[in-house]
């Protein structure tokens, strides 16, 4: 089974889920949200806003193909980037971080890490940018009835089983917080325990026996 990490672009867009494809719910206020809903083409107004936040300020989503499928993504950009952010209960998101909006796995493709992948992906990319923390405002209760978001909300459930930590408390809606140098650490923890387990042996001593070294001797006439 092969993954593939790959950046939000104009041509990767359409590859989204069709429903969050023709989401605006963080892209545009409340109002405007409303309004290009009932104008009948909210995807044009999600492509705008892609186009938009590349040009002026870079990657802002990351997508995972599992053996050319794609299985996942996740959006991300400054809070200054995305008007609803204004609109929680546990807003506004610190300074030094950029927000992640929404993350998402396909249901069939669920349970494979590919969550922890794709945070890991957004992770590297704000790193290079001089950007310190992630946040987000997760979903307290993700799937229950009232669900005024309709899903556009990511579970606070998922966001913890990745590293975040409650930086803000709200019944509904808490304000998470994943310290860049966090979500980096997992490879460097997974490299270590791989080092500790071999110990000093080197990979070639692991493929073939280390040979003695040949004695020579020195004759005198």
């Amino acid at each position: 089974m092969s993954r593939r990490l790959v950046s939000l672009t104009l041509d990767t867009l359409e590859d989204l889920p069709r429903p969050c494809r023709q989401c605006v719910y963080w892209e545009l206020d409340p109002v405007a949200a409303d309004r290009a809903c009932a104008a009948g083409d909210p995807g044009l107004e999600k492509e705008a806003w892609v186009s938009q936040t590349l040009l002026e300020w870079g990657s802002c989503g990351k997508l995972v193909y599992v053996d050319g499928m794609p299985a996942g993504f996740a959006m991300y950009a400054p809070p200054a980037y995305v008007p609803r952010s204004m609109a929680f209960p546990t807003s506004p998101v610190s300074a030094d971080a950029a927000l992640l909006t929404t993350a998402h796995v396909v249901a069939a493709f669920a349970g494979g890490g590919l969550g922890r992948m794709l945070v890991q992906g957004v992770a590297r990319d704000l790193t290079k940018r001089g950007i310190k923390a992630i946040e987000a405002f997760g979903d307290a209760k993700f799937g229950e009835a009232g669900d005024e978001a309709g899903g556009c909300v990511a579970p606070a459930d998922y966001f913890l089983s990745v590293g975040f930590k409650t930086v803000r408390q709200h019944h509904r809606y808490p304000r998470l917080r994943l310290e860049l140098r966090t979500a980096l650490s997992w490879k460097s923890d997974v490299e270590y325990a791989l080092e500790k387990l071999l110990g000093s042996m080197s990979p070639e001593s692991l493929l073939r026996p280390v040979r003695p070294a040949t004695r020579t001797t020195t004759t005198t006439g």
